[in-house]
């Protein structure tokens, strides 16, 4: 009978942890914010190229995601972002456009906030170069010794 008890007592101890696990792992109530990426490089841009990328993200929480004022580190960032709620399940993008008109590498940021449960600010980096545009070169004529006479 000892045995029984003892044994009925260890089963009662495990199945209480088991419970107290399962309940650690619920999912956090809210709306959440998932980026598929957080840095873009572009390599190389030419001089006044197009220096626009779009981030994109879903809202994987269970309420609507709202953003608020995305902030860029300086002002040759601009970024726009949907103003209106996202719905959980909904994807949405952030485009951020570098002003390409000097030469140089850059390193930048956008810093996403939101009323996101646990990720609620999101720092997001744009980097590369922009070179001058090439030189166009004129094309230049052979001198052949084809036997056409040449206009002098």
């Amino acid at each position: 009978m000892r045995k029984f008890v003892f044994l009925l007592g260890i089963l009662f101890a495990f199945t209480t942890i088991s419970a107290q696990q399962d309940t650690d792992k619920k999912p956090v109530n809210g709306p959440e914010i998932t980026f598929d990426e957080t840095v873009y490089e572009y390599g190389e841009i030419t001089l006044h190229g197009d220096g626009t990328h779009e981030f994109e993200f879903t809202n994987t929480g269970n309420e609507p995601l709202i953003l608020s004022r995305p902030r860029s580190s300086c002002g040759c960032t601009v970024p726009t972002w949907p103003n209106q709620p996202i719905l959980p399940g909904e994807k949405e993008k952030i485009k951020v456009t570098y002003n390409t008109n000097r030469a140089g590498a850059f390193n930048k940021s956008v810093t996403v906030m939101s009323n996101a449960s646990t990720n609620s600010t999101v720092v997001l980096r744009i980097k590369g170069t922009v070179v001058n545009e090439p030189e166009e070169a004129l094309p230049s004529k052979q001198a052949e010794n084809t036997g056409a006479p040449i206009n002098k």
